[in-house]
């Protein structure tokens, strides 16, 4: 029997595409709200003995979202489903993942132990922060697969653009690894990463460690663009080493308040993203890289 692949309210596009592309059963869940607020959720497929894959990112409002989901993935195993791959392409609180001032939450830490109570399966995300998680499945209580978009950004990137002037540069050190699989992604260009020096306190000098970039486009990559604070300084520092034109590529467009706005202002040659969270930029469908790890789950 097929595996039946079920969408959540942020994760309902990437579970029709899921489905047409490998020819997956697409099922319906039925989800509202009651007027005092509170979330109703109904599975409207028979999930009985089957192989089930929910696909919901929790983003935009990622408090309802993580309730609708947990809510949902624990319906399904109550009503008898066999095996129950979450994808979540977009991991909410996995920024939060230290105590950093006395007393507060580890909030990525409290959000795995809820996903350890509804016993999934599998869960596929895609790019989450792990810097200081070691063990994210023995941290969730699932076999964890984070499995990265960075990929089907380049293939993007190579497709429409030619770019054999260019460098590509992650904003911050913990962007290297997106940095390194887009510079390999697009032929195996160099990479670097920003680096700030403190002169004084006003004053900060930017450079591109290993790299110049002065008369070279530069193709900058980071995981999330949440309010563009960190896109923008970084265009505004290769401008000032020199660098030409610019392609920015995200994996996650949050996109918050007037981000969006503030980027095109920049004069961007290219500004992209993928549609784990569905924005103006999400040109570039994470599907592929969602069914490859899949392939080897089901």
């Amino acid at each position: 029997m097929k595996p039946l692949v079920l969408g959540g309210r942020n994760g309902d596009h990437l579970a029709v595409e899921l489905a047409f592309l490998k020819g997956f059963e697409l099922g319906n869940i039925e989800v509202k709200k009651f007027p005092d607020g509170e979330i109703y959720i109904r599975v409207l497929s028979d999930v009985q003995g089957r192989d089930v894959i929910y696909v919901n990112s929790l983003q935009r409002e990622p408090n309802e979202a993580i309730v609708e989901t947990l809510y949902t993935l624990d319906t399904l195993r109550d009503l008898g489903a066999r095996k129950i791959i979450a994808v979540i392409p977009y991991m909410s609180y996995a920024r939060q993942d230290s105590r950093f001032n006395p007393g507060e939450a580890v909030s990525i830490q409290v959000l795995a132990k809820l996903f350890k109570t509804v016993k999934v399966d599998h869960i596929i995300t895609i790019d989450m922060h792990l810097h200081r998680i070691s063990d994210p499945s023995a941290l969730f209580g699932a076999n964890f697969h984070n499995i990265t978009g960075v990929r089907e950004l380049g293939k993007y990137l190579k497709k429409h653009h030619s770019l054999t002037n260019a460098v590509v540069i992650g904003p911050d050190e913990e962007a290297e690894q997106w940095a390194k699989i887009m510079a390999e992604e697009l032929g195996g260009l160099e990479y670097s990463v920003l680096e700030k020096t403190r002169l004084t306190a006003e004053r900060v000098v930017v450079e591109a460690k290993g790299v110049k970039v002065e008369g070279r486009d530069v193709v900058i990559v980071d995981d999330i663009i949440s309010t563009g604070g960190t896109i923008i300084e970084a265009v505004k520092a290769l401008r000032n080493l020199g660098a030409k034109d610019f392609y920015v590529a995200t994996v996650h467009p949050l996109l918050v308040g007037d981000a969006f706005s503030k980027l095109l202002r920049l004069g961007l040659r290219e500004l992209v993203g993928t549609n784990t969270v569905l924005s103006p930029i999400s040109k570039v469908s994470v599907a592929p890289a969602i069914i490859e790890a899949l392939s080897k789950l089901i």
